[in-house]
């Protein structure tokens, strides 16, 4: 553990660690929820709040920014992919912004990073990108989420590929082939890609998660994609959570089919509205989201260091 104090100011200090305690989580939890209240969405990705708990998890750091001894920020810095630079995301209570502890978070991460960081504006909103500009960071990934009503569900029936049958996930019983199968998936992509048994098992173990609504894709007893929905019960929201084809299996329309099934699942929920992200750099996807429905209702911007 470490303390440091970047862009001194009288009061504030910033704690750097490699887990939370219980009630460390709770406080941060608490500061989250604050904040995503004041600001109309999270600022830190399910993933990282899936971080807070369950003590030290591998290349990730916590960092609590108090003033005058009370919990006025955090940041939450990732370094576990083999290529990129860390990635972070960080936010400052609403009652506590407009003192600089967003810029003296962002100076902490930089200097924690050796000036090599990516950094997450959920939102994109203006403040984040003008603070983006003062740590001297550059855009570089637009990740756009993408919205279409439930109410009429007007997609066709859809068509699996010959030899393709569709049942729901078993947990337990299907974690090692889904986890090959979203690995391949997203060889690309390196948060979705990377997804370990412990990140399951986090999401099988929140509130939201129902295996009724996580839809396998199997021919001849393999596994060859997927799609995971995910209910957002107090805002009326689904979720086109994650729709993964092993590469060899991609081309055929099964992509297409299993978004189908997943989205006829959330209307049968009765839920209004559906959504879904996709990076902007994806023109293909995007099409194909496009053409069922879907069009951009947010983005969420990611800048990183030059060097």
């Amino acid at each position: 553990m470490t303390t440091d104090a970047p862009l001194p100011a009288p009061g504030r200090e910033i704690e750097t660690l490699d887990a939370l305690t219980p009630g460390q989580a709770e406080a941060v939890s608490a500061l989250l929820g604050e904040a995503a209240r004041a600001d109309g969405r999270q600022a830190v990705s399910e993933q990282g709040r899936l971080q807070l708990r369950g003590g030290h998890r591998a290349g990730v750091r916590h960092f609590l920014l108090t003033a005058d001894g009370v919990l006025a920020g955090y940041a939450q810095l990732e370094d576990t992919d083999p290529v990129e630079a860390p990635a972070a995301e960080f936010v400052v209570h609403p009652a506590h912004r407009g003192h600089g502890h967003g810029r003296a978070l962002g100076a902490a991460l930089l200097a924690a990073t050796g000036k090599r960081l990516r950094v997450w504006a959920h939102g994109g909103k203006a403040a984040a990108r003008h603070l983006a500009q003062v740590l001297g960071l550059s855009l570089f990934r637009e990740l756009r989420q993408l919205r279409r009503p439930l109410e009429p569900l007007d997609i066709a029936e859809p068509v699996l590929p010959p030899g393709v049958t569709v049942r729901t996930f078993v947990p337990g019983e299907d974690d090692t082939a889904w986890l090959a199968v979203n690995g391949a998936s997203f060889a690309h992509h390196p948060e979705q890609g990377s997804l370990t048994q412990q990140d399951l098992d986090d999401r099988k173990a929140e509130p939201w998660f129902d295996p009724k609504g996580f839809f396998l894709a199997e021919r001849d007893g393999e596994l060859i994609g997927f799609h995971w929905t995910k209910v957002h019960a107090e805002e009326r929201l689904g979720e086109v959570y994650v729709v993964g084809i092993r590469p060899d299996a991609q081309g055929g329309g099964l992509g297409k089919a299993l978004t189908a099934i997943g989205l006829r699942h959330l209307a049968a929920e009765g839920l209004p509205t559906a959504m879904l992200y996709v990076d902007a750099d994806n023109p293909a996807a995007l099409s194909v989201y496009e053409r069922l429905g879907f069009s951009t209702y947010e983005t969420d911007l990611m800048y990183r260091t030059e060097s």
